[in-house]
Parts: structure tokens; C-alpha cells; sequence
């Protein structure tokens, strides 16, 4: 074997090992920015999320002192009866409404949250597969 047959065979391994590394590089930094734009997104999402719950609670508290007036206003028992269905009533209703809108908000969460690194992972499937 030759000096020049011997330097050119370290150069072709440099070169694949210099290719691995800056594609790992590239990968681990991917990774990070995938992580740091969920975590910002999922920050975001989640204080919509925390807003709700504190508008729920505080509407609760709100609706628990108007149904609380209204049953103590009334004179007679058919009107006690009238009163606490209109609440029942409203009271579901607006518990479906609720539900709704915080299930939304928390797949928001994770949809910021994961969407990123999905996006990563397909980008880096993409790029395995074609090379």
C-alpha cells in the first residue's frame, strides 16, 4: 500500500465522519428548535387554557349567587319549581358549552406543544429516506 493510497483512504473516512457529524449537528439542532417553539406555543395555549378555567370559575360564582337570589325570591312552590328548572336548564347547558371550549383549549395544549417535533421527525424521515 501506498502513502498516497493510505491518505486518500483517511480522507474518504474524514469526509463520512465530517458528513455524519454536521447531519447530526443538524439534527440535534432541529430537535432544540422543535422543543423550543412547542414549549413557547404550548406556553401560550396553556395561559388560554388557565384564562378560561378563571372565566368559568368566576361565571360560576356569578350564575351560583343569581340562582341563589332567585330561588329566595320566589312565593310559592310552583314558582320555586319554575325557578330551579330555568337554572337546571341553563345550568346544563352552559356545562356543555364549557366542556366544549376547555376539550378545545386543552388539545390546543398538546397540538402546540407536539406539533414542532412532529414536524421534525417528519422532516427527519424525509431526509433519511431520500439519502
Amino acid at each position: 500500500m501506498t502513502q498516497a493510497t493510505v491518505e486518500q483512504g483517511t480522507k474518504g473516512k474524514t469526509d463520512v465522519v465530517t458528513k455524519v457529524q454536521t447531519a447530526a449537528e443538524t439534527v440535534v439542532k432541529g430537535n432544540i428548535d422543535a422543543l423550543t417553539t412547542g414549549g413557547h406555543a404550548a406556553t401560550a395555549a396553556f395561559q388560554d387554557l388557565a384564562k378560561a378555567y378563571q372565566d368559568l370559575a368566576a361565571r360560576n360564582a356569578a350564575n351560583l349567587t343569581a340562582a341563589i337570589k332567585a330561588l329566595s325570591a320566589v312565593k310559592n312552590p310552583a314558582d320555586f319549581f319554575a325557578a330551579q328548572q330555568k337554572l337546571l336548564t341553563d345550568g346544563v347547558q352552559a356545562a356543555v358549552t364549557d366542556s366544549q371550549t376547555i376539550a378545545k383549549l386543552t388539545a390546543a395544549v398538546f397540538q402546540a406543544a407536539f406539533e414542532p417535533v412532529k414536524q421534525q421527525v417528519e422532516a427527519l424521515q424525509k431526509t433519511v429516506l431520500n439519502h
